[in-house]
């Protein structure tokens, strides 16, 4: 009984080999039928109703793709008590993101932390972050702790005015005139 069991995670399955002769079952048109579109090579036909009007085109458009939205890293008391508990985070040490990067609590910089108030903290902790929550601010001075908030970097905007040329006055060249 176990000598026939064989793990079907490993086992290869063989591809359909095509276009190798009448005897194979799936030779001359390959499996495709005959002639017609989807006969052919390079069709995708992803999204055709048949000639219905498609679903993408019968629904309206909605919303847009705000591009000055600005991204925060969100961090909960409740993580920050918990990192602390697993002797992640140390009290003694100033929570910044630089700090939360290095240990890989966070994955990327974006524009900086936001702090919010779900769960509680035991801890006295000293943080910087962009922005906090009223509730955040509140439970964590209660324990003792300090915020400092830090200002969003400025970034650059994508229409820049370009300086002005001056204008040189050519009184030195004289214009040929050919009549």
């Amino acid at each position: 009984m176990l000598n026939n069991l064989s793990d079907l995670r490993k086992k290869n399955f063989t591809k359909k080999k095509l276009g190798r002769g009448i005897g194979s079952g799936t030779g001359k048109t390959s499996g495709r039928g005959h002639k017609g579109q989807k006969s052919r090579s390079g069709v995708s036909l992803k999204g055709f109703e048949g000639g219905q009007t498609p679903i993408y085109r019968r629904l309206p458009k909605r919303g847009f793709k705000n591009i000055f939205k600005i991204n925060f890293n969100i961090i909960n008391l409740l993580k920050l008590q918990s990192l602390i508990d697993k002797k992640i985070l140390n009290t003694n040490e100033e929570i910044n993101v630089s700090l939360l990067l290095k240990k890989r609590i966070i994955k990327k910089k974006l524009n900086g932390i936001k702090i919010l108030g779900n769960g509680e903290i035991k801890n006295k902790i000293k943080i910087q972050a962009t922005k906090i929550s009223k509730s955040a601010l509140k439970k964590i001075e209660k324990v003792g702790g300090k915020v400092e908030l830090i200002k969003i970097k400025e970034q650059l905007k994508k229409t820049q005015v370009k300086p002005k040329k001056e204008k040189v006055e050519n009184k030195d060249i004289k214009k040929n005139t050919t009549n």
